[in-house]
């Protein structure tokens, strides 16, 4: 739901805010899972998950934003209903690959693996379809979490220390974006990729 909410966001802050909300909920399933599989890895995890995803990496876009004094227009290239519209039928069709794919007969695990594909798909469809190159940062980690999810639901997770590593390279990846996007807006005064394409050649 909160993947939906992100989709027909409209300003940047109520995007950011999504990302958040929707990284809480991440949280809440990895200490559910924590709880009952008694692995303290799991609950590691879940404090990670909490510190960088739900508390610092929103708290840093947000500063970003306020920093370069962003318009917080998404420029969007399809509006909201048509973007509901169109991350809906992508739902639909994850709910029937997974069925395809999984190939069992325990719901759960289906619908635990077409969720976090929807979830994956929903980033990359805001990163495709918003011109802002905030937007585009918060669409990858949104696509992060739909494979942390499906990682996690199907499979308890990745061995413990790979997901460490990753938990850093993605924290070091939203840091270096930032200073980029920050850097992008200095140099010449907007973040929307449309324009920065026509630098090109």
């Amino acid at each position: 739901m909160m993947a939906f909410f992100m989709v027909i966001a409209k300003r940047i802050p109520a995007l950011i805010t999504g990302f958040g909300l929707q990284s809480f909920f991440l949280f809440c399933c990895v200490l559910l899972i924590a709880f009952r599989s008694h692995k303290p890895e799991m609950f590691v995890l879940a404090g990670l998950i909490l510190a960088l995803k739900v508390i610092a990496i929103p708290m840093f876009l947000r500063w970003v934003t306020n920093k370069i004094q962003a318009n917080e227009d998404l420029g969007l290239l399809i509006n909201p209903a048509l973007s509901m519209l169109s991350v809906i039928i992508l739902t639909a069709l994850a709910y029937v690959f997974a069925q395809h794919i999984v190939g069992v007969s325990d719901k759960t695990v289906v619908i635990s693996f077409a969720v976090s594909l929807a979830v994956t798909l929903a980033g990359l469809f805001i990163m495709i379809t918003r011109r802002k190159a905030i937007a585009q940062i918060v669409g990858l980690l949104l696509m992060e979490n739909g494979i942390f999810l499906s990682a996690t639901a199907l499979c308890g997770g990745m061995p413990f220390l790979m997901e460490i590593a990753v938990f850093f390279d993605i924290f070091v990846f939203v840091v270096i974006l930032g200073i980029f996007v920050y850097r992008i807006n200095e140099v010449f005064t907007h973040i929307d990729v449309d324009k920065l394409t026509n630098l090109k050649g």
